[in-house]
Protein backbone atom coordinates (compact mmCIF):
# COMPACT_ATOMS: atom_id res chain seq x y z
CA UNK A 1 0.00 0.00 0.00
CA UNK A 2 1.31 3.45 -0.86
CA UNK A 3 1.83 5.73 2.10
CA UNK A 4 3.47 8.94 3.31
CA UNK A 5 7.17 8.45 4.06
CA UNK A 6 8.75 10.98 6.42
CA UNK A 7 12.55 11.25 6.15
CA UNK A 8 14.16 12.66 9.32
CA UNK A 9 16.74 12.20 12.07
CA UNK A 10 15.01 13.71 15.11
CA UNK A 11 11.96 12.05 16.64
CA UNK A 12 11.22 15.00 18.95
CA UNK A 13 10.78 17.24 15.92
CA UNK A 14 8.67 14.66 14.08
CA UNK A 15 6.22 13.53 16.77
CA UNK A 16 3.89 16.51 16.24
CA UNK A 17 3.53 15.61 12.56
CA UNK A 18 2.95 11.95 13.44
CA UNK A 19 0.10 12.92 15.74
CA UNK A 20 -1.56 14.89 12.95
CA UNK A 21 -1.11 12.09 10.41
CA UNK A 22 -2.74 9.69 12.84
CA UNK A 23 -5.50 12.20 13.59
CA UNK A 24 -6.29 12.32 9.86
CA UNK A 25 -5.95 8.51 9.64
CA UNK A 26 -3.28 8.74 6.98
CA UNK A 27 -0.89 5.82 6.37
CA UNK A 28 2.71 6.74 7.07
CA UNK A 29 6.18 5.37 7.69
CA UNK A 30 9.14 7.08 9.33
CA UNK A 31 12.58 6.79 7.76
CA UNK A 32 15.14 7.72 10.43
CA UNK A 33 18.29 8.18 8.37
CA UNK A 34 21.06 8.52 10.92
CA UNK A 35 22.40 5.27 9.44
CA UNK A 36 21.39 3.03 6.57
CA UNK A 37 22.05 1.72 3.09
CA UNK A 38 20.88 2.61 -0.42
CA UNK A 39 20.37 -0.27 -2.81
CA UNK A 40 20.60 1.46 -6.18
CA UNK A 41 19.28 -1.67 -7.90
CA UNK A 42 16.08 -1.67 -5.83
CA UNK A 43 12.81 0.06 -6.68
CA UNK A 44 11.50 2.50 -4.04
CA UNK A 45 8.13 1.84 -2.43
CA UNK A 46 5.04 3.63 -3.69
CA UNK A 47 3.73 6.80 -2.07
CA UNK A 48 4.94 10.30 -1.34
CA UNK A 49 8.15 11.25 0.42
CA UNK A 50 8.71 14.26 2.68
CA UNK A 51 12.26 15.18 3.64
CA UNK A 52 12.78 17.06 6.91
CA UNK A 53 16.47 16.34 7.42
CA UNK A 54 18.20 18.96 9.54
CA UNK A 55 21.47 20.84 9.08
CA UNK A 56 22.04 20.52 12.84
CA UNK A 57 21.89 16.69 12.79
CA UNK A 58 25.55 16.47 13.78
CA UNK A 59 24.72 18.04 17.15
CA UNK A 60 22.65 14.92 17.90
CA UNK A 61 25.38 12.48 16.84
CA UNK A 62 24.06 12.05 13.28
CA UNK A 63 27.02 13.51 11.41
CA UNK A 64 26.39 11.91 8.03
CA UNK A 65 22.60 11.87 8.02
CA UNK A 66 22.34 14.76 5.49
CA UNK A 67 24.74 13.04 3.09
CA UNK A 68 22.82 9.77 3.35
CA UNK A 69 19.56 11.65 2.87
CA UNK A 70 20.75 13.37 -0.28
CA UNK A 71 21.62 9.97 -1.74
CA UNK A 72 18.22 8.56 -0.82
CA UNK A 73 16.47 11.59 -2.33
CA UNK A 74 18.45 11.23 -5.57
CA UNK A 75 17.42 7.56 -5.71
CA UNK A 76 13.75 8.45 -5.18
CA UNK A 77 13.82 11.23 -7.78
CA UNK A 78 15.48 8.90 -10.30
CA UNK A 79 12.42 6.66 -9.95
CA UNK A 80 10.02 9.60 -10.40
CA UNK A 81 8.60 9.35 -6.90
CA UNK A 82 6.71 12.35 -5.49
CA UNK A 83 9.31 13.99 -3.24
CA UNK A 84 8.78 17.14 -1.18
CA UNK A 85 11.96 19.02 -0.28
CA UNK A 86 14.18 16.89 -2.51
CA UNK A 87 17.84 17.10 -3.48
CA UNK A 88 17.75 20.81 -4.23
CA UNK A 89 16.25 21.53 -0.80
CA UNK A 90 18.79 19.43 1.13
CA UNK A 91 21.67 21.24 -0.61
CA UNK A 92 20.31 24.56 0.60
CA UNK A 93 19.48 23.21 4.06
CA UNK A 94 23.11 22.26 4.77
CA UNK A 95 24.80 25.33 3.27
CA UNK A 96 24.07 28.98 3.97
CA UNK A 97 26.39 29.86 1.08
CA UNK A 98 23.99 27.96 -1.18
CA UNK A 99 21.05 29.68 0.47
CA UNK A 100 22.41 33.18 0.00
CA UNK A 101 23.43 32.68 -3.60
CA UNK A 102 19.98 31.25 -4.41
CA UNK A 103 18.20 34.10 -2.60
CA UNK A 104 20.31 36.70 -4.39
CA UNK A 105 19.51 35.04 -7.72
CA UNK A 106 15.83 35.80 -7.09
CA UNK A 107 16.55 39.43 -6.25
CA UNK A 108 16.11 38.98 -2.48
CA UNK A 109 18.37 41.10 -0.29
CA UNK A 110 20.70 39.17 2.04
CA UNK A 111 23.32 40.48 4.49
CA UNK A 112 26.79 41.02 3.03
CA UNK A 113 28.64 37.77 3.66
CA UNK A 114 32.12 36.33 3.11
CA UNK A 115 32.80 32.61 3.53
CA UNK A 116 36.18 31.49 4.86
CA UNK A 117 38.03 28.25 5.54
CA UNK A 118 40.98 28.57 7.93
CA UNK A 119 41.57 30.79 10.95
CA UNK A 120 43.78 33.30 9.18
CA UNK A 121 41.25 33.47 6.37
CA UNK A 122 38.44 34.25 8.85
CA UNK A 123 40.39 37.30 10.00
CA UNK A 124 41.14 38.32 6.41
CA UNK A 125 37.44 38.01 5.55
CA UNK A 126 36.43 40.25 8.45
CA UNK A 127 38.97 42.85 7.38
CA UNK A 128 37.66 42.69 3.83
CA UNK A 129 34.04 43.00 5.01
CA UNK A 130 35.12 46.23 6.76
CA UNK A 131 31.86 46.62 8.70
CA UNK A 132 31.34 46.86 12.45
CA UNK A 133 29.72 45.34 14.27
CA UNK A 134 29.65 42.03 12.40
CA UNK A 135 28.76 38.44 13.18
CA UNK A 136 30.23 35.01 12.52
CA UNK A 137 28.14 31.91 11.94
CA UNK A 138 28.57 28.34 10.76
CA UNK A 139 27.82 27.53 7.13
CA UNK A 140 26.14 24.26 8.16
CA UNK A 141 24.32 25.25 11.27
CA UNK A 142 20.77 25.34 12.60
CA UNK A 143 19.76 26.48 16.10
CA UNK A 144 22.03 29.54 15.87
CA UNK A 145 25.21 27.48 15.86
CA UNK A 146 28.38 29.53 15.77
CA UNK A 147 26.63 32.90 15.86
CA UNK A 148 28.85 35.45 17.59
CA UNK A 149 28.67 39.24 17.55
CA UNK A 150 31.91 41.22 17.31
CA UNK A 151 32.61 44.94 17.51
CA UNK A 152 36.30 44.81 16.60
CA UNK A 153 38.76 42.72 14.61
CA UNK A 154 40.81 42.32 17.77
CA UNK A 155 37.84 40.73 19.51
CA UNK A 156 37.47 38.32 16.61
CA UNK A 157 41.16 37.41 16.80
CA UNK A 158 40.88 36.63 20.51
CA UNK A 159 38.01 34.29 19.76
CA UNK A 160 39.40 32.60 16.63
CA UNK A 161 42.86 31.99 18.08
CA UNK A 162 41.56 31.23 21.56
CA UNK A 163 40.39 28.00 23.23
CA UNK A 164 36.65 28.70 22.81
CA UNK A 165 36.68 28.78 18.99
CA UNK A 166 34.20 26.35 17.45
CA UNK A 167 34.59 25.49 13.79
CA UNK A 168 31.67 24.67 11.53
CA UNK A 169 31.19 20.95 10.91
CA UNK A 170 31.96 21.58 7.21
CA UNK A 171 34.92 23.86 8.03
CA UNK A 172 33.28 26.97 6.52
CA UNK A 173 32.78 30.04 8.71
CA UNK A 174 30.71 32.97 7.51
CA UNK A 175 31.60 36.56 8.34
CA UNK A 176 28.48 38.62 7.92
CA UNK A 177 27.09 42.12 8.12
CA UNK A 178 25.16 42.65 11.35
CA UNK A 179 21.65 43.88 10.64
CA UNK A 180 20.42 46.02 13.52
CA UNK A 181 16.64 46.09 13.79
CA UNK A 182 14.90 49.03 15.45
CA UNK A 183 13.24 46.52 17.82
CA UNK A 184 14.70 43.21 19.07
CA UNK A 185 12.78 40.78 16.91
CA UNK A 186 12.90 38.96 13.60
CA UNK A 187 10.07 37.50 11.52
CA UNK A 188 9.87 33.87 10.46
CA UNK A 189 7.65 33.22 7.44
CA UNK A 190 6.21 29.72 7.14
CA UNK A 191 5.32 28.10 3.81
CA UNK A 192 3.54 24.84 2.97
CA UNK A 193 3.17 23.65 -0.60
CA UNK A 194 5.28 26.65 -1.59
CA UNK A 195 2.55 29.02 -0.37
CA UNK A 196 2.63 31.42 2.57
CA UNK A 197 0.97 30.03 5.72
CA UNK A 198 1.68 32.60 8.44
CA UNK A 199 4.40 34.77 9.96
CA UNK A 200 5.86 34.47 13.45
CA UNK A 201 7.41 37.33 15.37
CA UNK A 202 10.43 35.98 17.28
CA UNK A 203 11.88 37.88 20.23
CA UNK A 204 15.68 38.06 19.87
CA UNK A 205 16.44 39.95 23.07
CA UNK A 206 17.90 36.82 24.70
CA UNK A 207 20.17 35.79 21.82
CA UNK A 208 20.29 34.03 18.47
CA UNK A 209 19.01 30.51 19.21
CA UNK A 210 15.65 30.88 17.51
CA UNK A 211 14.43 27.33 16.89
CA UNK A 212 10.64 27.39 17.37
CA UNK A 213 10.33 23.69 18.20
CA UNK A 214 8.96 23.02 21.67
CA UNK A 215 11.90 20.66 22.29
CA UNK A 216 14.23 23.64 21.89
CA UNK A 217 12.33 26.00 24.17
CA UNK A 218 14.02 27.23 27.32
CA UNK A 219 11.88 27.26 30.45
CA UNK A 220 10.70 30.71 31.53
CA UNK A 221 12.96 32.34 34.10
CA UNK A 222 11.52 33.46 37.42
CA UNK A 223 9.62 36.72 37.10
CA UNK A 224 8.07 38.93 39.83
CA UNK A 225 4.42 38.44 40.71
CA UNK A 226 2.14 40.44 38.45
CA UNK A 227 4.58 40.57 35.53
CA UNK A 228 4.19 38.34 32.48
CA UNK A 229 7.17 37.97 30.13
CA UNK A 230 6.39 38.56 26.45
CA UNK A 231 6.00 35.44 24.32
CA UNK A 232 9.19 34.51 22.49
CA UNK A 233 7.12 33.31 19.50
CA UNK A 234 3.94 35.06 18.41
CA UNK A 235 1.97 34.59 15.19
CA UNK A 236 1.39 37.92 13.44
CA UNK A 237 -2.20 38.37 12.30
CA UNK A 238 -2.63 39.77 8.80
CA UNK A 239 1.06 39.85 7.96
CA UNK A 240 1.40 41.16 4.42
CA UNK A 241 4.71 42.26 2.94
CA UNK A 242 5.94 42.41 -0.68
CA UNK A 243 8.76 40.01 0.18
CA UNK A 244 6.23 37.16 0.55
CA UNK A 245 5.71 36.88 -3.21
CA UNK A 246 9.48 37.01 -3.72
CA UNK A 247 10.01 34.21 -1.21
CA UNK A 248 7.32 32.09 -2.86
CA UNK A 249 9.09 32.53 -6.19
CA UNK A 250 12.39 31.61 -4.54
CA UNK A 251 10.85 28.40 -3.18
CA UNK A 252 9.41 27.51 -6.57
CA UNK A 253 12.72 28.15 -8.35
CA UNK A 254 14.54 25.89 -5.88
CA UNK A 255 11.92 23.12 -5.67
CA UNK A 256 11.29 23.69 -1.97
CA UNK A 257 7.78 22.85 -0.78
CA UNK A 258 7.90 23.31 3.00
CA UNK A 259 10.09 25.92 4.68
CA UNK A 260 10.46 28.57 7.33
CA UNK A 261 12.40 31.62 6.12
CA UNK A 262 13.70 34.18 8.60
CA UNK A 263 13.72 37.85 7.65
CA UNK A 264 14.72 41.06 9.42
CA UNK A 265 14.00 44.74 8.74
CA UNK A 266 16.73 47.31 9.42
CA UNK A 267 16.34 50.88 10.67
CA UNK A 268 15.93 52.15 7.11
CA UNK A 269 13.09 49.73 6.35
CA UNK A 270 15.16 47.37 4.18
CA UNK A 271 14.15 43.71 4.50
CA UNK A 272 16.82 40.98 4.48
CA UNK A 273 16.37 37.21 4.30
CA UNK A 274 19.12 35.39 6.17
CA UNK A 275 18.04 31.82 6.93
CA UNK A 276 16.09 29.11 5.09
CA UNK A 277 14.89 26.16 7.17
CA UNK A 278 13.59 23.26 5.09
CA UNK A 279 12.86 21.09 8.14
CA UNK A 280 10.68 23.76 9.68
CA UNK A 281 9.09 23.37 13.11
CA UNK A 282 6.16 25.19 14.70
CA UNK A 283 5.68 26.53 18.21
CA UNK A 284 2.63 25.02 19.91
CA UNK A 285 2.01 27.92 22.33
CA UNK A 286 2.00 30.49 19.53
CA UNK A 287 -0.25 28.31 17.39
CA UNK A 288 -2.75 27.60 20.17
CA UNK A 289 -3.07 31.31 20.87
CA UNK A 290 -3.67 32.12 17.18
CA UNK A 291 -5.69 29.01 16.32
CA UNK A 292 -3.33 28.12 13.45
CA UNK A 293 -1.70 24.69 13.27
CA UNK A 294 1.20 24.17 10.90
CA UNK A 295 1.56 20.41 11.36
CA UNK A 296 -2.14 19.90 10.70
CA UNK A 297 -1.83 21.94 7.51
CA UNK A 298 1.26 19.94 6.56
CA UNK A 299 -0.38 16.58 7.24
CA UNK A 300 -3.39 17.64 5.16
CA UNK A 301 -1.08 18.72 2.33
CA UNK A 302 0.74 15.37 2.38
CA UNK A 303 -2.53 13.49 2.52
CA UNK A 304 -3.86 15.34 -0.52
CA UNK A 305 -0.62 14.58 -2.38
CA UNK A 306 -0.91 10.90 -1.50
CA UNK A 307 -4.48 10.84 -2.84
CA UNK A 308 -3.35 12.41 -6.14
CA UNK A 309 -0.48 9.92 -6.42
CA UNK A 310 -2.84 7.00 -5.90
CA UNK A 311 -5.23 8.38 -8.51
CA UNK A 312 -2.44 8.79 -11.04
CA UNK A 313 -1.16 5.30 -10.32
CA UNK A 314 -4.66 3.89 -10.86
CA UNK A 315 -5.04 5.70 -14.17
CA UNK A 316 -1.65 4.44 -15.33
CA UNK A 317 -2.70 0.86 -14.59
CA UNK A 318 -6.12 1.24 -16.24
Amino acid sequence: MSKIHVIHENEEWTNHLVHRLEELQLPYELWHLDQGTIDLEATPPEGVFYNRMSASSHTRGHRYAPELTEGVLAWLEAHDRTVFNGTRAIRLEVSKVNQYTALRREGIRVPKTIAAVGKDQIIEAAEKLDMTPFITKHNRAGKGLGVQLFYTIEGLKEYVYGPSFEDSVDGITLIQQYIEAPEPYITRCEFIGGKFLYAVRVDTSEGFQLCPADACSIEDQFCPVGETPPAKFEIVEGFDDPIISQLEQFLKANEIDIAGIEIIRDRDGNVYAYDVNTNTNYNSDAEAKAGRYGMLELATFLGDALHVTRQNKGQALA
